[in-house]
């Protein structure tokens, strides 16, 4: 080689290696958890921003989600193949360094949750048949679910909150070590508030998991307060509002982003949940880790408000419901279209309006919509019914 071939090639190598030196330098650090919160009393911490597993892809999801730091899993038997999915990821994980969630559920399409009159051994094979999927010899956390949807009467649904065939099968898979703490959620639509507040001061329950963001439940801040003044963990669900616009802007996670920090500018939530569905999810939520909510943030979030409260069914309201003169079970007919258009969870959604006893088959006839003048944030009740009756209807 000459020697001017010799410097000229040198010269390349020496820059190209500045070049990857640069990049190396300048590349953004891949998305990790940067704050981890106390649940209640339990003595465990969960990452503040934790993984939704509704929507489980893949066992490789849940490897990514601990490499990026989630340590805190939610699941159900009634989502789909969650569990299983879980327990093809268990093989490789460190058991003690993860928090695993599960629900007192029946592997059927959403709902599943065992009813009031369930006997103790069906929530112990319940908890069992969760473990089998999952591969696990236990549960960190253990759920009465969705507390405030299987009955719009208060004391029906505290009956099924504090029902000694399920403290008794608590108390002995606790004491087998099959579950270590009890836990109860509610995204209403009756009672929410009221159950959850029944559920703190009754001494059974070591976490709530509440519906919970910026656009309504004016009375829950007082039971998170209770909460966490008795030592009850708070982990918040629902902190999207619907997510209706993810990409205000074009700024990408501007809103996801102001939406959480929102939540966890309370000091009483432990963390919150989110369905992450690909690794893009995991890698644009956790930027908003141990993040400060700022004024830009709040702008954000009056920006989604203006442009989404005429559509926007307020989980947990139920205002309008018992008024319906067909008896459509409008706040659950309508959270089921949320899954469907906003979620995109469309076969979940139709497999549970399929379930439903009172859906929305009778509204795009009616000429009696008192659900309209009922709604007390104005919304075309009867339309979105309709809507969703003809989206989820198997029939339609």
């Amino acid at each position: 080689m000459k020697r001017r071939d010799f410097l000229r090639a040198a010269a390349l190598s020496t820059a190209a290696v500045t070049v990857t030196a640069v990049q190396a330098e300048t590349a953004p650090e891949p998305a990790a958890v940067k704050s981890y919160r106390a649940i209640g009393n339990t003595g465990l911490t969960m990452s503040d921003i934790s993984f939704g597993a509704g929507k489980l892809s893949a066992a490789s999801m849940v490897l990514r989600a601990i490499d990026s730091g989630i340590n805190y899993f939610d699941t159900a038997p009634d989502y789909g193949q969650s569990e299983k999915t879980i327990g093809e990821a268990m093989a490789r994980i460190k058991r003690d360094k993860v928090i695993i969630t599960s629900k007192f559920c029946s592997p059927l399409p959403y709902p599943g949750h065992l009813p009031l009159g369930a006997k103790k051994k069906d929530y112990i094979s319940a908890v069992e048949a969760s473990l089998s999927r999952m591969k696990t010899e236990y549960l960190d956390f253990i759920f009465v679910h969705a507390i405030g949807e299987s009955s719009k009467d208060l004391e029906t649904e505290k009956k099924r909150l504090l029902d000694n065939e399920m403290l008794e099968a608590f108390a002995a898979l606790k004491k087998a070590g099959k579950v270590r703490f009890l836990g109860t959620s509610s995204h209403g639509p009756s009672n929410m508030e009221e159950l959850l507040m029944t559920a703190v001061k009754s001494g059974h329950f070591n976490v709530i998991q509440p519906a919970f963001n910026f656009m309504k439940f004016p009375k829950l801040p007082e039971v998170m307060k209770e909460a966490h003044t008795r030592g009850v963990g708070v982990i918040a669900m629902k902190t999207l509002a619907g997510a209706k616009d993810m990409n205000m802007d074009g700024k990408g996670g501007e809103f996801s982003h102001a939406a959480f920090k929102w939540v966890l500018k309370h000091p009483e939530v432990s963390g919150l949940i989110i369905t992450m569905k690909t690794a893009l999810d995991i890698e644009l939520y956790l930027k908003a880790s141990g993040a400060s909510f700022t004024a830009s943030d709040q702008r954000v979030l009056d920006r989604y408000a203006a442009m989404h409260s005429g559509d926007y069914c307020r989980t947990g309201c139920g205002d309008c419901e018992g008024f319906c003169p067909s008896g459509v079970e409008i706040a659950t007919v309508l959270r089921y279209r949320m899954y469907f258009r906003d979620y995109s969870m469309e076969k979940r959604a139709m497999e549970s309006y399929g379930l439903l006893k009172n859906n929305a088959a009778t509204c795009p006839g009616c000429d009696q919509p008192v659900c309209i003048t009922k709604c007390p944030y104005g919304l075309p009740v009867r339309d979105m019914l309709s809507d969703a009756h003809e989206i989820m209807s198997f029939s339609a």
